[in-house]
């Protein structure tokens, strides 16, 4: 029996599901579960033989949350530059289509990434968890490094980090730094590398930001959304979300 099969009344023994997730050994999960580190559906459970739901229990073990058996697909993009963050565009411009054309599921966006910028976009079938880690109210931090004009001081970072009102309302930065300063085109002005943390996506938010304190944009990247970092990830590539990455947005998202 796989992960995915259940008994005959759809239930599955808590130990042996723990154990096809890939968790641990059958032996050691029966210790996990007799040590009280599993909980499902917010109670600890000990009792060995305890049959559970794969599909819609929710499980943690030792705090990290375990996803459900499930037929959604949960996928990273790294997202060129130039591409539309739709799956179709009137007119005509590439899109996020393009890059998940041979596979069966209709797959649609979590959120947007504005055109000119390139990096971390999600991609599911799980209607349900794309409207919910995009919506603000969840508050999942975003982090983008963006290449910007001018030499950006400890005086930028302190305003970022002190609340930035645009003329659509202000905006709160959790964290900000400096990541390097760099010479412009011959010699002249200079341009830095600053890295942000938001937890909000109002249209070109990061750009309207950085713009505001004086230094405009030239290049930006979404580097990470919550727990999913796109760490080696190469530009136009894409993967699954990892276990641990699915367990901690569906806990963020409270699926």
């Amino acid at each position: 029996m796989s992960a995915g099969e259940t008994e005959d009344d759809g239930l599955v023994r808590l130990q042996k599901h723990l154990a096809q997730s890939g968790v641990a050994s059958r032996r050691k999960c029966e210790e996990v579960m007799l040590a009280g580190l599993v909980e499902v559906d917010g109670e600890i459970v000990t009792r060995l033989g305890t049959k559970i739901d794969p599909r819609t229990a929710v499980i943690h073990v030792d705090g990290k949350r375990l996803p459900p058996i499930s037929p959604h697909v949960y996928l990273v993009l790294n997202k060129p530059r130039g591409i539309v963050s739709t799956m179709s565009d009137p007119e005509g411009r590439p899109t996020l289509s393009d890059f998940v054309a041979d596979r069966p599921e209709r797959l649609f966006h979590v959120g947007r990434l504005d055109t000119d910028t390139s990096g971390l976009i999600l991609l599911t079938n799980d209607g349900d968890f794309a409207q919910r880690v995009a919506h603000p109210s969840y508050e999942l931090q975003k982090t983008y490094v963006a290449e910007v004009e001018g030499e950006a001081t400890k005086d930028t970072i302190a305003k970022l980090l002190a609340g930035v009102t645009l003329e659509d309302g202000p905006v709160e930065v959790s964290r900000a730094r400096v990541m390097s300063h760099g010479r412009g085109q011959g010699g002249a002005k200079g341009r830095t590398i600053v890295e942000l943390v938001i937890h909000e996506g109002r249209n070109r938010i990061v750009r309207r930001l950085l713009d505001h304190l004086g230094h405009p944009v030239r290049n930006l990247t979404r580097t990470a959304i919550g727990p999913v970092l796109l760490g080696t990830l190469k530009l136009g590539k894409m993967r699954e979300l990892t276990h641990d990455e699915l367990g901690e947005l569906l806990d963020a998202a409270k699926l």
